[in-house]
This record gives structure tokens, C-alpha cells and sequence, in this order.
């Protein structure tokens, strides 16, 4: 099973697969950027500005995710953020395909907490680029709502977050 964790670059995503972890046996946090460093050194690639663009990337996310799985057995916990609803099938459907299944949840915040977490984000780089990146992410709300279950993380800790989604992830585990 995955737990998919999207939302807004420095919705606390990362921190709340942290924290998943450590409540949720057996379960393992799988890093889909790391893939996309890892196609960056394929010079024959388009320089498109954002590794998700490249279809080999969405392809290898789901062939990584299925043999990890696979392999370790568990839980995988995903945190990465996929504001483009093609690319999101793309990978829940190669998912379907591999038997996977994915509970994906989108943490949202308010904008005000929002821009307040990224601006005091010490360990985070790159502030400037995910407050930039917000309009992209208000655009992608509407199918984001549709496809995902919405945590309000606002007011919550990370660990709260963290129990809400392993409480809501468990009855479809059972299924």
C-alpha cells in the first residue's frame, strides 16, 4: 500500500511522512524527487525545468514504488507534490495496473500559515521558489480536491497530521 502525501512545496509534507513512520508499522518513506536527481544526469533529456516533466520520471516513480514494495513489503510513504493532473494519472494509473494500492491525501493550509512556514523555514532552501510556486498550486486545488482526501493541517502538528492520515488510511488498508 501507498500513502501518497501532496500539497503545497512547504505544506509539511516531508515532516508529516517523518512522523508516519515512526506510528505506522512496517512502513518505509520512498523520496520520488531522489528519482528525478537521478535522471538529471541523462544529457539527452530535455532541460524542461522540473524533472516531473519528464514522462521517464512518472514511469520510474511507479516501477520503483511497485518493486520496493515488492521487496520490502509494508507501507511506502510518499511526499511529493504533483500539481498537474495529467502526470497524477499517469502514476495512480500505473499503480492500478501494478496492484498498488494508493491513498492519497492532500495537506492543506491556509495561505497565511502557508507563507509563514516557508518564510521561517530554516532547514528548507529555496523559500523565494516555493512561495513562487504558489499560484500553481491554488490552479490545481479544484482536481486536487476531487482526487484526494483533504487534511487541514493549519492549526496541527505534524504528528496530528500524521495520526489523522495513518486513522484514515487504516479502514482502506482492511479492504
Amino acid at each position: 500500500m501507498i500513502i501518497w502525501l501532496n500539497g503545497a512545496f512547504g505544506a509539511g509534507k516531508t515532516t508529516t511522512a517523518a512522523e508516519l513512520v515512526q506510528i505506522v508499522p512496517k512502513s518505509t518513506i520512498l523520496d520520488t524527487e531522489e528519482v528525478g536527481i537521478m535522471l538529471r544526469h541523462v544529457r539527452a533529456l530535455p532541460r524542461l525545468g522540473d524533472f516531473q516533466h519528464w514522462p521517464p520520471w512518472r514511469g520510474l516513480v511507479v516501477q520503483t514504488a511497485t518493486h520496493l514494495l515488492d521487496y520490502l513489503g509494508g507501507l511506502l510513504v510518499i511526499p511529493q507534490t504533483v500539481l498537474i493532473e495529467q502526470y497524477w494519472t499517469e502514476i495512480r494509473t500505473g499503480l492500478e495496473k501494478a496492484g498498488v494500492p494508493l491513498h492519497h491525501f492532500l495537506l492543506h493550509t491556509d495561505q497565511d500559515t502557508l507563507t509563514h512556514r516557508i518564510e521561517t523555514d530554516a532547514k528548507g532552501p529555496g523559500s523565494k521558489w516555493r512561495l513562487d510556486h504558489l499560484p500553481e498550486y491554488h490552479e490545481a486545488l479544484p482536481w486536487l480536491r476531487r482526487q484526494a482526501q483533504v487534511v487541514d493541517s493549519s492549526a496541527l502538528t505534524p504528528r496530528r497530521v500524521a495520526e489523522i492520515v495513518a486513522a484514515k488510511a487504516a479502514p482502506m488498508a482492511a479492504d
